[in-house]
């Protein structure tokens, strides 16, 4: 009895707390598809299909139109009370740390800081009408900026715009043209901009959003951890204020780390305490926002706060004057008119813009997912590509470069209250008010801030390296991808180590394939459940049966595999207890030429005191013999299992019957099939019967179009169970049994009636004999 005003604890389900009892025909699969009709399915025509794909009514168009624009499906249902006062709130908020947050990656995509003010503001007016996302923040991040910046600095490196120069204190120098340097890269990150949008919306038309599947989580993790190394080495420069040459491409992280540390003697210690000083606080303030997240309503804008102060004090202190430290200068205020970018350039950053836009995309989705499934919505994954296209490519006519999405700026636009993509068009207000109104004032902001501002936002993608040890715990292949990505990004470079990455996530999924999981399977006493002999204790194999189950597709790649867990199982291999079937009965044959063996109908035997000439040690035992040399047959009854009158080493087959499980069989090729019509043929040679339970229906399908079955392999060796197939056989066997102690019976009898003729002949013979006797004595 439950306490008084206490809570009744659920009844505890003992393990066996129910049983069931099934009675039922066995069925093969024939059996079961004459009794239970299987439905036909109308396959239409190609000229069907497009007249559906063609057609055109009202609904269908209102449905395709909101599918292509996603705002019209959720602005009517705009609570307007409830929701517009949160929204303006994480968009005041979004917009105060995308405006710093811009202006800090463009460092990354070595642009002017105050392009990435541009790139901060014109992706969001688009994906607002495209995107189906309504939580995240779309801008600049740091790992697709970073990959932007290597492409930039490979096609204008700072040797292409050397000049001379000359003044008091030196002559003929030669220095950038940081000018006409900068003109150039932005050319080139709005160009690559334009073809990354060009590429998406390509992709989101041709409906392969599914891409994104082969960027495993362990390999983004990886891919991710490495950018954030790279742009922790890339920033080291910035907040040392230190000049350092422009490397791109396979170890360009190591020859950049080796160059800040050859020039680490002439760093600025105003930049570098500055830059130090906003790593703590932000790095320390995060921390708290992280931790205390349920107390406070709204996170805490360190680098807001932080970028407000250092610009103050800069400009109080005039650091650039009195320390020689390196600041912002120059912000353009206003917008810059609308401009195509040089579409010549494409052809050199083709590959680059492949991954970069997979990369940007795989990103923005990711993150949309979590907060769709957080808000329980749902992202097309398809109109994502499309949304970010359109995107990129008219942020590519305003100067901008790629945006997809950052983590840091979408958990302040949903923790601060953002219910939809109205709290970032806010937050491209805020943008905008900081392009016309607050370029000025950021001027005399260091850029060793910035730079400091970058790294602090990197401790989460830092802290994946934590994910190793448990993804080794649960899975080593996942872990060794995440480490080999990792590592393989680091030292080619983002765009080639993900490409190595990926191929070798791709090159461990066919391993997995090829070398797939099998099990010999037994029963458990008295029940239908069929577990593996390895992995459990009290089961039993049926007699003279084998059961392999085989968790894989069986196509070209694993057929070897295949073929290899089935000699596992069995104990043999079929071909060569064929071959050496045959190498006996041709020795046996000499011997019955010679006469030294006698053939009988019970068997074969040896002639006593004959001496056999004809017996040979097996040499040969490993090397299979060709299947086609011709053989006399003798019709004779050889049991394989005893000892052979000839030394030929003739592997025992304890079985009479293989069934295989092809329940986690998914989908076969024509090699799988033609493999598998191969081995039950070899099996049948050596009259062992091969039956397949569980089989998909598309299976059977397949194995009906590839032509699998003839006259010797039916339909009817196909069971819809594995224990269906076992109760087949057993029931097999005792008729077999039964009929072997008849003919057994009807022999004895006509052993019997054999012996007493001969006794009767005898007898009359004998007497024929005593009457010729007596006959002659009496002429006598």
């Amino acid at each position: 009895m439950a306490a008084p005003g206490g809570k009744s604890e659920p009844p505890q389900l003992s393990e066996y707390s129910c049983s069931y009892v099934v009675s039922r025909p066995v069925y093969s699969e024939l059996a079961f598809q004459q009794q239970h009709e299987r439905r036909l399915r109308e396959r239409k025509t190609l000229r069907e299909r497009l007249a559906k794909g063609c057609s055109c009514s009202r609904k269908r168009a209102v449905g395709v139109l909101k599918s292509l624009l996603p705002i019209l499906q959720w602005i009517p249902k705009y609570q307007v009370k409830e929701w517009l006062l949160s929204d303006i709130i994480s968009g005041v908020s979004t917009g105060l740390v995308g405006t710093l947050q811009g202006m800090a990656y463009a460092l990354l995509a070595a642009v002017p800081v105050g392009y990435g003010l541009y790139s901060a503001f014109f992706p969001i007016l688009t994906y607002f009408i495209f995107g189906t996302s309504r939580h995240i923040s779309v801008g600049p991040f740091p790992v697709v900026s970073l990959m932007v910046g290597s492409v930039v600095l490979s096609m204008a490196p700072d040797e292409n715009f050397m000049t001379s120069s000359s003044n008091e204190t030196a002559l003929n120098t030669t220095v950038v043209d940081s000018e006409a340097r900068d003109a150039a890269r932005v050319l080139i990150a709005s160009a690559l901009t334009l073809l990354v949008g060009i590429l998406q919306l390509i992709f989101g038309c041709l409906r392969i959003g599914f891409i994104v599947r082969y960027l495993a989580v362990p390999l983004v993790g990886g891919f991710t951890t490495a950018a954030a190394f790279q742009v922790l080495v890339s920033q080291l420069s910035i907040v040392l204020n230190i000049s350092t040459e422009s490397y791109n491409g396979v170890l360009s992280i190591i020859y950049t780390l080796i160059d800040v540390l050859k020039n680490i003697g002439n760093t600025n210690l105003a930049d570098f305490i500055a830059g130090l000083l906003t790593i703590i606080v932000c790095m320390t303030v995060k921390e708290l926002n992280d931790r205390f997240k349920h107390k406070i309503p709204i996170p805490i804008p360190i680098e807001v706060i932080v970028t407000i102060i250092a610009t103050a004090i800069s400009y109080g202190a005039n650091l650039e004057k009195n320390y020689n430290a390196g600041i912002v200068k120059s912000i353009p205020r206003g917008f810059l008119p609308p401009a195509v970018p040089p579409v010549s350039l494409f052809s050199e950053m083709l590959t680059a813009s492949f991954s970069i836009a997979v990369v940007a995309y795989a990103i923005a989705v990711s993150v949309g997912k979590v907060y769709a499934t957080k808000y329980d919505y749902n992202i097309d994954g398809n109109q994502e590509f499309i949304a970010f296209g359109i995107s990129n490519i008219f942020s590519g006519f305003f100067s901008c470069f790629v945006a997809t999405t950052a983590l840091s700026r979408t958990a302040v636009q949903e923790s601060t209250g953002g219910k939809t993509q109205i709290a970032g068009i806010i937050s491209a207000a805020i943008v905008m008010i900081a392009i016309v109104a607050l370029g000025k004032l950021l001027e005399p902001l260091q850029k060793s801030v910035l730079a400091a501002v970058v790294i602090a936002n990197l401790k989460g993608m830092f802290m994946q390296v934590c994910d190793v040890p448990r993804l080794w715990r649960q899975d080593k292949i996942d872990a060794v991808i995440w480490v080999f990505t990792c590592i393989a990004s680091i030292i080619l470079g983002l765009d080639l180590g993900l490409l190595v990455g990926l191929v070798f996530g791709l090159f461990t999924v066919v391993l997995r394939i090829q070398f797939p999981s099998w099990n010999s399977l037994g029963s458990i006493p008295n029940t239908d459940i069929y577990k593996s002999i390895k992995n459990y204790k009290n089961i039993e194999e049926p007699e003279g049966v084998k059961i392999l189950r085989f968790s894989s597709p069986l196509f070209y790649g694993n057929i070897d595999g295949f073929k290899k867990c089935i000699k596992s199982t069995v104990g043999f291999d079929a071909i060569r207890v064929y071959n050496k079937r045959l190498k006996a009965l041709r020795k046996i044959q000499k011997l019955i030429k010679k006469g030294q063996l006698r053939a009988t109908k019970n068997g074969i035997i040896s002639d006593a005191g004959s001496s056999n000439n004809a017996f040979e040690f097996d040499e040969d035992v490993e090397d299979p013999e060709e299947l086609d040399i011709p053989t006399k047959e003798i019709e004779i009854q050889v049991d394989w299992n005893s000892e052979l009158p000839v030394k030929v080493n003739v592997p025992k087959v304890p079985i009479h019957s293989f069934v295989l499980d092809c329940g986690a069989i998914s989908f076969l090729d024509v090699v799988g099939v033609r493999s598998l019509r191969m081995i039950v043929k070899e099996f049948q040679r050596i009259d062992v019967n091969v039956y397949f339970a569980s089989l998909q229906d598309h299976v059977i399908e397949k194995l009906e179009q590839c032509g699998f079955f003839d006259d010797n392999i039916r339909t009817d060796i196909l069971f819809l169970t594995v224990h269906d197939a076992i109760l087949y056989l057993q029931n097999q066997v005792k008729s077999q049994k039964g009929q072997d102690s008849i003919l057994e019976a009807i022999t004895r009898i006509q052993d019997c009636k054999d012996s007493l003729e001969l006794m009767e002949k005898e007898l009359t013979e004998d007497e024929l004999d005593v009457q010729d006797e007596a006959m002659r004595r009496l002429a006598s």
